[in-house]
Parts: C-alpha cells; sequence; structure tokens
C-alpha cells in the first residue's frame, strides 16, 4: 500500500529538530523501520515526519567513564560490529545480531526501536538485564530515565511531547560476567514470541549476581527480579525460573498462547541461564 500524502523535513541541527517537533503532532523518523510499515498499512498517518538522518552528533558509540553512550541513530549493525560493544557490553552485541534480518539492522536505529518500544522488540530485555538508561531531551529539557522506567505499555514510553531520544546509556559489565540472549523468533516477522536475556557473575559454584529481562511475554518487557533474587540467594534454576512472568499480564495470539509464552519463557531463561554460567569466569 501508498502512504497518504505528508510533509517531509530534515533538520540540519538538533535544535532545528526540537522546533520542527514543538507542538507534538510530528512524527519522528530514525531508521524507517517501524514507522514506514505502519504508514504503508495506514496504521500510522502523521501529516509531518521529521527525519533525524542528517542531524549530527546522534550516531556514535563511545565509552566514557565505564559508561557506554550509543547514539540514538546508531544502527543495529553499528551496534552489533562495535569493537567497544562487543568487549564491554556483548549482550547488548548479541542482541542486536538477533534483530530481523540484515537489512533491517543496516537501517533500524537503536533509538527508533527503543522509542517505538514494540512489546516484542529485542532491545528491550537486554536493556533492562544491563541496568541501562535513556537520555531524552527536548527544547527545555534533558533528562536521563532508567529502561526499567521507559517501557510503560505497548508502544508507550516515558517519552513526553517534543522529546527525543538522544542516546542510551550502558554500564560496561564487569570481565568475569556470563551473558546470554535467548529468543523464539516469529517465523514471519522475525519478533521475539519470548526473548530471555541474562547476565551472571559467579561466586564458587554459586551465583552473585543476576539480571534477567524478559521481552515478547507481556505487553512490555520486565526485569524478572523474583527470579534473580532467587538464584542470588543459592536457589536452583528450575525453582528460580518457575517465578518468571508470575503475575504478569501475558500476551495471547493466533501463533502463541498465553500458557505457551509462560512456558517459552521458562524454556529458554533456563537455556539462557546455562549458557552465560558456561561463559562466566
Amino acid at each position: 500500500m501508498i502512504p497518504q500524502e505528508f510533509e517531509y523535513s530534515a533538520p540540519a541541527t538538533l535544535r532545528e529538530a526540537f522546533e520542527l517537533i514543538a507542538d507534538g503532532e510530528r512524527k519522528i523518523l530514525a531508521g524507517g523501520m517501524s514507522l514506514i510499515p505502519l504508514m504503508k498499512l495506514r496504521l500510522a498517518a502523521p501529516e509531518h515526519v521529521v527525519d533525524l538522518g542528517r542531524v549530527p552528533g546522534l550516531n556514535h558509540i563511545a565509552e566514557q567513564g565505564s559508561v557506554i553512550h550509543i547514539g540514538a541513530t546508531a544502527t543495529h549493525h553499528d551496534v552489533e560490529i562495535s569493537p567497544v560493544i562487543r568487549a564491554r557490553c556483548p549482550l547488548l552485541s548479541e542482541t542486536a545480531s538477533h534483530i530481523g534480518d540484515v537489512q533491517v539492522r543496516n537501517r533500524g536505529t537503536i533509538g527508533g526501536s527503543v522509542a517505538h518500544a514494540d512489546p516484542a522488540a529485542d532491545y528491550p530485555a537486554a536493556l533492562l538485564a544491563l541496568e541501562a538508561q535513556i537520555r531524552i531531551a527536548s527544547a527545555k529539557s534533558d533528562r536521563t530515565v532508567p529502561a526499567a522506567e521507559f517501557f510503560l505499555d505497548p508502544f508507550t514510553t516515558a517519552l513526553e511531547a517534543g522529546e527525543i531520544v538522544i542516546e542510551v546509556l550502558v554500564p560496561a559489565e564487569a570481565g568475569s560476567e556470563g551473558y546470554r540472549y535467548e529468543k523464539v523468533e516469529h517465523p514471519a516477522s522475525g519478533f521475539a514470541i519470548v526473548g530471555v536475556a541474562v547476565r551472571i557473575q559467579k561466586r564458587g559454584r554459586g551465583i552473585s549476581f543476576a539480571r534477567i529481562g524478559v521481552t515478547g511475554l507481556g505487553p512490555h518487557a520486565f526485569r524478572a527480579i523474583e527470579a534473580e533474587k532467587l538464584l542470588e540467594n543459592g536457589a536452583d534454576v528450575e525453582q528460580a525460573i518457575a517465578t518468571i512472568g508470575a503475575g504478569e499480564e501475558a500476551n495471547s495470539d493466533l501463533y502463541a498462547s498465553a500458557d505457551y509464552r509462560h512456558h517459552l519463557a521458562r524454556v529458554h531463561a533456563r537455556r539462557a541461564i546455562s549458557v552465560a554460567l558456561t561463559r562466566a569466569s
């Protein structure tokens, strides 16, 4: 299908972009892998699209003070192959490699994905497990929001009118950490039916530190905090993963029922924890 007519702007500066979206009625285009398909299906019909592709300073990946700064227009491919991310935050690189296909990874951006907040997107699980923060700004403000407070509901985030995702801030991982992203991929869309991101640190034969992010199961990604606590307190893996998704509203559709998604979350959490433990040193 063809989208309805719309006005297009490609600002050359961030200030200009803020001015263009000040009324809150315009759609921001980063990579276009979410917005353009919606416009073609006429599920989104913005009158004005503001393209951030020419705005300088938004496509960067650098470590500053043990924090990885990832610009909003860095592509999934950039995240996947970045030497900085592979060395200091390999869970995020691994997660990026699972997104869509080659074409999507070369065009889609981390900022666009985060702002779109698809409940089946891959990044949110990893960003929650990594305890990342999202830097968002407008013409009048510049603030940082923890990932745990950013993803609110399907396609709903903490972004307010006139705000843009500027960068994603990820603490550099400890060298002794084990990690893994496990995903059940929808065969048509490539989105996660369920995805589980895990970080582990070992202490002797036990686990001293655990972080588990889950996507696809519910209306938004979430931390499996109860499972994390059980692992850190010496419970076995089966006892811990049995709590994943407890109390969470589970998605259900023609492809996977709520019960099946709960089952997949436990199965793939077990696999992710097993690999993370093997990788932990």
